[in-house]
């Protein structure tokens, strides 16, 4: 097969075409990434000359390269991970978000219907759900949970995920989505959480943490991940949603203090701020579904996957050390002369 896979230099999407690459062997891919702030070429250096490998610099949301690129390639699947994912950026900036989460995926989806792609998938996430109360140990979200979004971005992914769904109900396009709770693993640029406090620790300053730290997250690591959507692709029902979930739930305050206790710091680094405006209080995942219908089961508890992260960003120093000095993207100059 020929799968297109967009944002493939972002965290998740880069350890999906490694995910491929190396249990699919026989397929070709192409990664479409715009190398935005947080796109890293660094993070395929290892595979860029693999002959069933190919990366496209391009914007999903430019209709008229989305078309040439379809026409050219002939894709069998499209998985878009491509999107704008930093809360804290929507709520500065909410309309680069609804660009490319929502106008960006109606490209994609046009082109899919266009160029006959058997099958589209849409990445999404937990957020398009809201919340749920720090009280109520009992409620999940579950495929059927109403959308309730409380930042820019959960609402601009919310919109990609009925768009998606429109064309498979008007134009019959095969699709399927999947939401995913909060991933962490090797590669996520040091803005989010997990890296964040990991890299500031190893520099001794202080860890940035809202409000009371008392906010839950169910945490799923990339590589469950990415298992998951391949069983998606292969044997998940047209027109369905599958929710992805780790059964890690974790408060902040917790989660930064086992990085802490892992690198041997003190917890007098932890600085509480204030907190983020509309901030979500609980995500947790009831994942039943795609463990019944696909025998998805997640492999890693939460403190074997942050063990094994923290080892890897011990171990890659540089990589995201360039991303820190800017280094980084002098990469995509050196190896495409652009």
């Amino acid at each position: 097969m020929k799968i297109l896979v967009t944002g493939g230099a972002g965290f998740i999407g880069c350890n999906f075409v490694h995910y491929l690459l190396e249990n699919h062997p026989e397929d070709k891919i192409v990664n479409l990434d715009l190398l935005t702030y947080a796109g890293n070429l660094e993070s395929l250096a290892d595979i860029a000359d693999k002959p069933n490998y190919q990366f496209v610099k391009g914007d999903i949301a430019d209709m008229e390269q989305i078309d040439a690129l379809f026409a050219r390639e002939q894709f069998d699947v499209v998985v878009n991970f491509a999107a704008e994912t930093h809360v804290d950026r929507s709520i500065k900036d909410p309309g680069v978000f609804v660009r490319t989460n929502v106008m960006g995926t109606q490209a994609l989806l046009d082109a899919s219907r266009k160029y006959g792609v058997k099958r589209y998938h849409q990445v999404s996430t937990d957020e398009v759900y809201g919340d749920l109360p720090l009280d109520r140990k009992d409620l999940f979200f579950t495929e059927e949970t109403p959308l309730h979004t409380s930042s820019p971005y959960s609402a601009s992914k919310a919109g990609s995920d009925l768009l998606v769904l429109s064309y498979y109900r008007t134009f019959a396009l095969p699709v399927t989505i999947s939401r995913c709770s909060n991933n962490y693993g090797a590669y996520q640029f040091p803005e989010k959480m997990i890296p964040l406090m990991l890299t500031r620790a190893l520099h001794d300053e202080a860890l940035p943490v809202y409000g009371t730290g008392e906010n839950v997250r169910d945490w799923l690591h990339v590589k469950d991940h990415c298992a998951a959507i391949d069983l998606i692709l292969q044997k998940g029902r047209e027109g369905e949603i599958y929710n992805i979930g780790g059964h890690n739930e974790k408060t902040n305050l917790e989660v930064v203090r086992l990085i802490l206790e892992a690198l041997d710091k003190p917890e007098s680094l932890i600085h509480f701020v204030e907190d983020r405006k509309g901030h979500d209080l609980r995500y947790a995942i009831n994942p039943e579904k795609i463990e019944r219908e696909l025998g998805w089961k997640p492999q890693y508890t939460f403190e074997k996957g942050i063990r094994e992260t923290i080892a890897w960003y011990l171990e890659h120093r540089e990589w995201w050390q360039h991303i820190l000095d800017g280094a980084y993207k002098e990469y995509f100059q050196k190896m495409y002369k652009m």
